[in-house]
């Protein structure tokens, strides 16, 4: 089968999709559409990749990914975010449209990350079975349930707290009409005339599969849409290099002490250098423990090193998370998988977006604290060496992880798959 695999050039969405194409590479014929930059790790991972999109898009993707400032549910910076998201994704729509303009161009399926609903319009518009892929389960619309982007809401434990998140749940559907409405021209130009179907499912997710990327275990009580189906964390090997990164020197450890590793990911850069800041006056405090702080950028070589703090680069998660002590973290799916896979304790300090919400998943699981205000690192690290009973829920987890896994399901769906 021909099968084409999309994502943006960004960790959190294109590691997983990589993930997924160098697992049905073995017995299908596989293409990683992404924009220029994300080439080099589509070829280093042993795929065919086809570039999308000029550098000029790259620039507009980069700021709407990246900002100078927190989003959250900011309605104006959403809207702003939003609108310049539909000008790249209208230009991306065009470029797959070129590229599947002959029929023998075409996949049997195409696979995308969430973030690409372009195309998935595209795709059915040509008759292209299409598929989602979701990094972030917690994000889909529910008849019950805490609601996502709310700020991290926990399961309803009263009629009171049951209300309030069935108001939160129509606020977000009010709010998303409304923002269509505004962009009602260029969204049907896309192909999404309407945010919902007839059965009330979300247009931009497949109505065939939505690959959610995670484990139930994890997730808070739900009705979910039909179409999903847990597949897990699409994950590298552990301890060993991520086959589509650059290889780099390791982080120093030093033997008889503890290592905490810091990291707010590959985005959130007006962030960083104020939480290590604080992470450098916390070395000082606690000279016996060594802390680890990542910018989270491939691209880049840096690795400062003064006294038992060191500043670097990038740490490639998979091949060295199992050798921390202890994660401190901004909540992005990929680094929370990789703690839950090597059942490493974690600290989450939500930045923005879904951050919030997996916080409060993985500390309802007991598989995490949440950070609320970064003030509070030192005694949040000092109770998490102290009081080891808070992580009680890893070892669930951590097997629920590698149980999905080893599974094979998204091979199964595949292989499966009936509507061709």
């Amino acid at each position: 089968m021909r099968i084409d695999l999309i994502a943006p050039p960004y960790s959190g969405h294109l590691h997983p999709v990589l993930a997924m194409a160098c697992e049905l590479a073995r017995a299908h014929e596989v293409r990683v559409l992404s924009t220029p930059s994300a080439m080099a790790q589509v070829a280093r991972a042993g795929l065919v990749g086809v570039p999308l999109l000029d550098a000029d898009a790259e620039r507009t993707l980069d700021a709407i990914s990246d900002p100078r400032h927190a989003v959250r549910n900011h309605p104006l910076r959403m809207h702003r975010q939003l609108r310049a998201a539909l000008d790249v994704m209208a230009r991306f729509a065009d470029a797959l449209r070129a590229l599947y303009a002959r029929p023998d161009t075409r996949p049997d399926l195409v696979i995308a990350d969430f973030t690409v609903p372009a195309a998935g319009a595209v795709a059915r518009a040509l008759g292209i079975r299409w598929w989602t892929s979701l990094p972030s389960p917690c994000v889909l619309e529910a008849s019950d349930g805490p609601p996502a982007y709310m700020g991290g809401l926990s399961p309803g434990t009263h009629a009171g707290t049951r209300l309030r998140h069935a108001l939160a749940r129509i606020a977000t559907r009010v709010f998303k009409r409304c923002v269509h409405r505004v962009h009602r021209t260029r969204m049907a130009a896309l192909g999404l005339p309407r945010l919902y179907r007839r059965d009330g499912s979300e247009a931009v997710y497949s109505p065939g599969q939505i690959l959610a990327l995670g484990v139930e275990a994890l997730e808070f009580p739900r009705t979910w849409p039909p179409a999903l189906r847990f597949i897990g964390p699409r994950l590298p090997a552990l301890g060993e290099d991520t086959p589509w990164l650059t290889p780099r020197a390791a982080p120093r450890f030093v033997a008889g002490r503890r290592h905490v590793l810091v990291t707010l990911g590959t985005h959130l850069r007006w962030a960083k250098d104020a939480f290590d800041a604080r992470l450098r006056a916390l070395a000082v405090a606690m000279p016996d423990i060594e802390f680890h702080f990542t910018d989270g950028d491939a691209a880049a070589a840096h690795h400062a090193h003064l006294g038992n703090h060191q500043r670097l680069a990038y740490v490639d998660y998979a091949r060295w998370v199992h050798r921390y002590d202890l994660v401190v973290h901004h909540g992005g799916a990929g680094i929370l998988y990789q703690c839950l896979a090597a059942a490493r304790p974690a600290i989450v300090c939500p930045q923005d977006y879904d951050q919030f919400d997996h916080a409060a998943r993985l500390q309802h699981a007991r598989a995490a604290l949440w950070l609320r205000d970064p003030a509070g690192l030192e005694p949040a690290v000092r109770r998490a060496f102290a009081e080891p009973a808070l992580f009680a829920g890893l070892p669930a987890l951590q097997a629920a992880v590698r149980a999905t896994v080893a599974t094979h399901p998204l091979v199964t769906l595949v292989a499966d798959d009936t509507s061709r």
